[in-house]
């Protein structure tokens, strides 16, 4: 059951405000009263009403006055307003067109003419009051959209950044562990961080005389197979690949993601490049390329992090593993792995191995004792 409109009656004559009163009372409309001026804006403040009927001719204040204060503030400037007069109407009219009134009646009353003029300037108010609530749903949803696109901006910009660092990630590391570091799944690689690492450095044997005589696109197609297949190989071992310069490459294991096996993972894609390239060669020898790999093996501490300068970072691992590393793969021969003997410690169950005896390496004080890789033993390892 809907709540019957309030009407603010205002009269300084009694018998008229018990006339209204009545009439307005017996159609069901809920009906407050004031004797003068002052106590009608009084009783507007405090009822609230739909719609208010006021003489014209008080003491004090008159009807006008009421009606201009009304107008005169924000809360109650659409308020109706009916003018009730006994003067002369043609006068009266435009004076309280002036003051703002939306209707007027003349004494005495028309109880038909009260009646029709207060439900449709009822109607009117009701009419106003929707248009003010969709407005203001309208106003809110406004609002409402402009925080979920400032939201879905931040959240644009978010992603743009996590697909640009995703995008420098997988520079370097496999594309499960660039989403996983993108995603929050690990430490920041780039910072820099101390971690013991198996390094596995690999060149090509020949590449310098081949690059010498062959034509620059018949080097750029091979470089372009020789990565393509170690590439898919160190991704498929989860290697984190440091750099390729030229003919040579550097993947290490156990960083940005901890693993247990970094030995064994890089002892098995070091055999796996080492098989692969011979396959390659077979190829490049009814090319007139005489081509094969050499890679050296080593395991230790090195610091990691970003190198560079901004706008051009690189990921590298420096350190003395590192180095040997790079100085077992120098001395390496077409086709040969070698490791050093904390390595093979490390592998012993999972490859056959042969000693090379204590090399002199470039950089270090006291021979190093390498190992040769022959095969892996044990695959599941």
């Amino acid at each position: 059951m809907s709540t019957p409109a309030k009407i603010l009656v205002v009269d300084d004559t009694p018998e008229n405000v018990l006339l209204l009163g009545d009439i307005l009372a017996g159609k069901g409309y809920a009906v407050v009263t004031a004797r003068s001026g002052a106590e009608g804006l009084r009783q507007v403040e405090v009822e609230r009403p739909d719609l208010v009927l006021l003489d014209v001719v008080m003491p004090e204040m008159s009807g006008y006055e009421v009606c201009r204060k009304l107008r005169g503030d924000p809360s109650t400037e659409i308020l109706p307003v009916i003018m009730v007069t006994a003067l002369d109407p043609a006068q009266e009219r435009l004076k309280g067109l002036e003051a703002g009134a939306d209707d007027f009646l003349i004494k005495p009353i028309n109880q038909a003419e009260l009646l029709a003029r207060v439900r449709s300037l009822l109607r009117i108010k009701v009419l106003y009051d929707q248009s003010k609530e969709l407005y203001a749903t309208v106003e809110a949803q406004a609002r409402q959209l402009a925080e979920w696109n400032r939201t879905l901006e931040g959240r644009v910009e978010e992603q743009v950044q996590q697909l640009e660092r995703l995008g420098r990630l997988k520079r370097f590391f496999s594309p499960q562990l660039a989403d996983l570091i993108a995603g929050g799944g690990a430490e920041d690689p780039l910072k820099s961080h101390r971690r013991e690492v198996a390094v596995v450095f690999a060149d090509l044997r020949g590449f310098t005389a081949f690059a010498e005589t062959a034509d620059p696109e018949e080097v750029m197609g091979v470089l372009r197979e020789y990565h393509g297949a170690m590439g898919a190989l160190i991704l498929a071992h989860e290697g984190t690949l440091e750099r390729f310069t030229g003919d040579g490459m550097m993947v290490f294991f156990n960083d940005p993601v901890p693993v247990p096996d970094a030995a064994p993972r890089a002892v098995r894609m070091a055999v796996a490049m080492r098989d692969r390239v011979q396959e390659m060669a077979v190829t490049w020898q009814r090319r007139g390329y005489e081509l094969h790999v050499g890679i050296g093996i080593a395991q230790g501490y090195a610091t990691i992090g970003a190198i560079g300068f901004e706008g051009r970072l690189d990921y590298g691992a420096i350190g003395t593993v590192t180095n040997l590393a790079a100085r077992l793969c120098g001395e390496a021969k077409p086709g040969e792995i070698l490791v050093t003997q904390r390595l093979v410690g490390t592998v012993e169950d999972l490859v056959a191995t042969e000693p090379v005896g204590e090399l002199s390496l470039k950089g270090f004080l006291r021979p190093v004792l390498a190992f040769r890789i022959l095969r892996v033993k044990n695959l599941a390892g």
